[in-house]
């Protein structure tokens, strides 16, 4: 019933993966995007008019939009067994802001430098275009690793929806080919994120 398009190199295809294993969920898969094509097909315009991976697929059922396809999981397949779409409605909302942060600050902070080292020739790498993305994007990491002191997941005590788009993003930053400062409350909460057999195949892979 399930399938999936996007390619890995792709973190908001990756999001999407992680939590489909995090779930314990099948969930073919159908390169898609840059060198793959596919979607500007009229086939995939029709169920995805913004022409973006990832795209989901659930019976007749599709789904654009990473955050929203990691909620729809979330909530369809793990609310019985697993705790990642909380029931507590103030619970589940601090999980949604933390979605939504990662979607709308931490995610344009850090898209710059990513695309400067693995989408833009070395000729035409702008040092400047990558030191503006740390000065803002390291804060924001700053910002999490406080958080993290309080609590081991982002939403509390439990891992929930919130934490997987992070994950992602800590993968994406911590995957360049830069230094950066050490913050141990984020180090120590993605080493347990490294430590789950969900994590296998997407936060281990090497950006692209």
């Amino acid at each position: 019933m399930l399938h999936l398009w996007g390619r890995l190199s792709s973190i908001n295809v990756r999001k999407v993966v992680l939590c489909a294993q995090v779930l314990g969920l099948e969930l073919p898969r159908t390169d898609a995007g840059l060198a793959h094509g596919v979607v500007n097909t009229p086939e995939y315009r029709a169920n995805n008019p913004n022409g973006l991976v990832p795209l989901l697929q659930d019976g007749d059922f599709t789904l654009w939009e990473s955050n929203a396809i990691v909620r729809y999981l979330s909530a369809r397949y793990g609310a019985d067994t697993h705790a990642l779409y909380p029931i507590d409605l103030v619970q589940r909302f601090n999980a949604e802001r933390w979605m939504d942060w990662q979607q709308t600050t931490l995610n344009p902070a850090g898209s710059a430098a990513f695309r400067q080292w693995f989408r833009t020739p070395a000729e035409q790498r702008s040092a400047g275009v990558i030191a503006q993305s740390v000065a803002a994007t390291e804060p924001l990491f700053a910002l999490l690793d406080a958080h993290l002191a309080r609590q081991p997941f982002m939403a509390g005590d439990a891992l929930t929806m919130a934490d997987i788009p992070i994950a992602c993003e800590v993968h994406r930053w911590w995957g360049l080919p830069q230094p950066r400062p050490s913050w141990p409350h984020l180090e120590r909460w993605y080493a347990g994120w490294l430590a789950l057999p969900a994590s296998r195949g997407v936060l281990d892979l090497p950006l692209s």
